[in-house]
């Protein structure tokens, strides 16, 4: 007789936090550009009963037995993100994004060697070259970025550069950068130095998968993306990629960077995958360009200064320089005011990472909550209003207390206790 498993008292204290966190979700305006919120379905699976199985390797060629569902499930997955993307290989099984990104650099290039990634202080990310990443210490990285006077990336500098220095890869996308990404003018550069182009579409994802923004998979040998972003899905990563990189990206999430992949999050990667190919997701994406660009103009109006004078996309970035004010100070005062942004670096900035002279917004959870652009106008309003009184403890607490009546009207996940 096999010994019964311990009845396990309630966990008050870890009910506690997620119970907080809930509420925080709930009652705050979340405007990080890199967050959203899933469906309660996806919710759901991801806390399916796949977190208990181990599956090192592919479909197929697994290093565990019981795999025979595992295996259904990766192949629908891979097909779904093929179908969505119009892609010729997909690889699910990325924990995140920057494994992904890790995976693809290791898939084309060799320790020490050339790459162009765009400079972290004009948008791109850690794992474009910057010196602090893997990226930017195992590989020689080289940086391009905006125009001082546009803000704009200098895509004449990018051929220069890809020219002069024959990177063996060119990496393109960006984490911080409001406006829409050339990517045949990546293209021309890789090809005139004879490099491999890979696309890092983490931010832009949903809406490439909508049709509202290019797409890059047809013309970059590899594409990596979050899950959860624009896409809305489970925290997680994927890779797309030519037939020609297929093994070479594959051999590199496994064994190269990753063991067994988290199953019960490729489950979940699958429904939010089957709900961007709905035409909904589609009237969703829209949406959220349309709630960005009414911020945008709302904040012009309200007096501050954007990058690069507005959006294209998702997310707007503010230069606080006009408003006496740092980056730190400003996520510091939204946070009193109910309000989840993040401090960011703007193209040539003095200030140091820790600090920054600007603020990143973006419009992706909101919009999942519901708000349409006549809210956005409300939003801004806060926004501005706790910006300007970033001082003042008392205007910050009758805002969040406003916003927290306001956030009300558009309910998170009703049904759920934590």
């Amino acid at each position: 007789m096999s010994p019964k498993r311990p009845d396990y008292p309630r966990d008050e204290q870890l009910e506690a936090i997620l119970a907080k966190e809930l509420g925080r979700q709930r009652d705050k305006l979340e405007m990080i550009a890199s967050e959203n919120f899933v469906s309660e379905h996806v919710l759901r699976i991801t806390a399916s009963v796949f977190t208990n199985k181990y599956a090192e390797g592919y479909p197929d060629q697994r290093y565990y037995g019981g795999c025979e569902f595992a295996d259904e499930l990766e192949i629908l997955t891979q097909a779904r993100a093929r179908k969505l993307f119009g892609a010729e290989h997909a690889n699910v099984q990325p924990h995140c994004g920057s494994s992904a990104n890790m995976a693809a650099l290791l898939a084309v290039m060799k320790p020490g060697d050339n790459f162009l990634g765009m400079n972290i202080a004009h948008g791109g990310h850690l794992t474009h070259g910057a010196p602090v990443s893997f990226s930017g210490r195992v590989f020689k990285a080289h940086y391009y970025g905006v125009r001082e006077d546009t803000e704009l990336i200098d895509y004449d500098h990018v051929i220069r550069l890809a020219e002069e220095l024959k990177p063996k890869l060119i990496m393109c996308g960006a984490s911080s950068y409001p406006r829409i990404i050339d990517f045949e003018k990546f293209r021309e550069a890789a090809d005139r130095a004879g490099a491999v182009l890979v696309t890092d579409m983490a931010h832009f994802s949903g809406m490439v998968a909508a049709g509202l923004y290019p797409s890059p998979v047809p013309i970059s040998e590899i594409v990596t993306s979050t899950t959860h972003k624009t896409l809305r899905g489970p925290r997680g990563g994927l890779i797309l990629s030519k037939r020609t990189f297929a093994k070479r990206v594959d051999d590199e999430v496994f064994p190269g960077i990753q063991g067994g992949p988290l199953l019960h999050v490729v489950a979940a990667k699958a429904l939010a995958l089957a709900e961007a190919l709905e035409p909904d997701f589609i009237d969703y994406q829209r949406q959220l360009l349309k709630n960005c660009a009414r911020l945008a103009a709302r904040l012009i109006d309200a007096g501050f200064r954007l990058v690069s004078g507005g959006t294209d996309t998702h997310l707007v970035l503010i230069d606080l320089r006009n408003k006496n004010l740092n980056g730190r100070q400003a996520e510091e005062a939204l946070d009193k005011a109910g309000i989840t942004a993040n401090k960011n670096t703007i193209p040539f900035d003095k200030e140091r990472f820790t600090v920054t002279s600007g603020l990143r917004l973006g419009t992706a959870a909101l919009t999942t909550r519901g708000l349409v652009e006549s809210e956005m106008d409300e939003v801004a309003d806060f926004v501005s209003t706790a910006l300007h009184n970033f001082e003042d403890d008392s205007k910050l607490k009758k805002i969040r207390e406003r916003v927290a009546s306001f956030s009300k009207k558009f309910p998170l996940y009703p049904g759920l206790d934590f």
